[in-house]
């Protein structure tokens, strides 16, 4: 049964909007929300970008039934993975049973910031699991000693601890990572309806864990108002994968998605009141073994979104 999730963006949006939009998603028909980790926006236009953290702790004290997950947390330069171990182990205390942590290899445009080296994608994805392995063994509550290539820590031990751990979904963006995720990781997070992602994973032991994917849409009474908003707010869509990765500031995203037109945007996200449209997006993930959709809807009418996959378009989805 596929479940569908409404993404909490931070580059779009300030924190008391997004604890107020989490509040929307609990007592919605959405199933479970995913939130976004970022120290800078993509492009300067969005806006805005808190600190998810703080943001996660107060959309635990105003929602009910929330099951949120951070997509994506990069635990392996901006932070040190002893302090995500902490701050997720936090979480899980916050929202009992209901907080995921979604990682992945990161982007440089957030990672970079505190002087560190931005490394190739194949150094990045080892420090990916040995990230993962830290928290791990941190959450097991003893004193720890670790040395490891890349991370150390010393006589750590975290004494605030739920009684469940928080599942770790790796994000993917080609099938090297994707076995990584099936074998260290609890699920799959992707944005892009990739078969071959799903197989990756399944081969590295993903077969029985959830594959989570994100869909952008900008849903507007007018179709052509939706575009013009998506252009304006989410130009990057239409970036290729490489650049999203390697870029380092906002400015020069907004340089890069200059040539970015209109037509590009309605090509990749879906625009407009066209329920059928959604849908079919919806559903092309769904082919590609995707069990669990992100919707991420680009723009401030939240509420008026909400309604409409409430009354449109989720009772569609098998």
């Amino acid at each position: 049964m596929t479940q569908l999730g409404y993404k909490l963006i931070c580059e779009e949006h300030g924190p008391t909007d997004l604890t107020q939009y989490a509040t929307l998603a609990d007592q919605s028909a959405f199933e479970f929300a995913m939130i976004s980790d970022h120290f800078h926006p993509w492009t300067s236009t969005q806006g805005e970008s808190p600190f998810v953290w703080n943001v996660i702790g107060a959309i635990a004290q105003a929602t009910d039934d929330l099951r949120l997950g951070t997509s994506i947390t990069c635990p392996i330069i901006r932070y040190h993975p002893g302090l995500i171990a902490q701050a997720a182990a936090t979480a899980g205390v916050q929202l009992p049973g209901q907080f995921f942590l979604g990682v992945g290899t990161g982007e440089n445009l957030s990672e970079h910031v505190f002087g560190d080296r931005w490394p190739p994608h194949a150094i990045r994805l080892e420090m990916l699991r040995e990230a993962v392995d830290l928290i791990r063994t941190l959450w097991e509550g003893e004193t720890t000693s670790y040395r490891g290539e890349y991370y150390t820590v010393e006589n750590a031990r975290l004494y605030t601890l739920p009684d469940e751990l928080p599942p770790i979904p790796i994000a993917a963006d080609g099938p090297k990572t994707a076995r990584a995720a099936g074998e260290i990781g609890n699920g799959l997070v992707a944005v892009a309806p990739d078969e071959e992602l799903v197989e990756a994973f399944e081969d590295g032991g993903g077969e029985d864990k959830p594959r989570y994917a994100e869909v952008d849409v900008c849903y507007a009474e007018d179709e052509q108002e939706a575009i013009e908003t998506a252009h304006e707010i989410w130009p990057q869509a239409a970036l290729p994968g490489e650049l999203l990765w390697e870029l380092a500031t906002p400015a020069h995203f907004q340089q890069a998605t200059e040539v970015v037109s209109e037509e590009d945007i309605a090509d990749l996200v879906v625009c407009g009141p066209d329920p059928d449209a959604h849908i079919e997006t919806i559903q092309e993930y769904v082919d590609a073994g995707f069990d669990h959709i992100t919707i991420h809807q680009i723009g401030s009418n939240q509420a008026e979104f909400v309604e409409f996959y409430e009354e449109e378009v989720i009772p569609e989805i098998e």
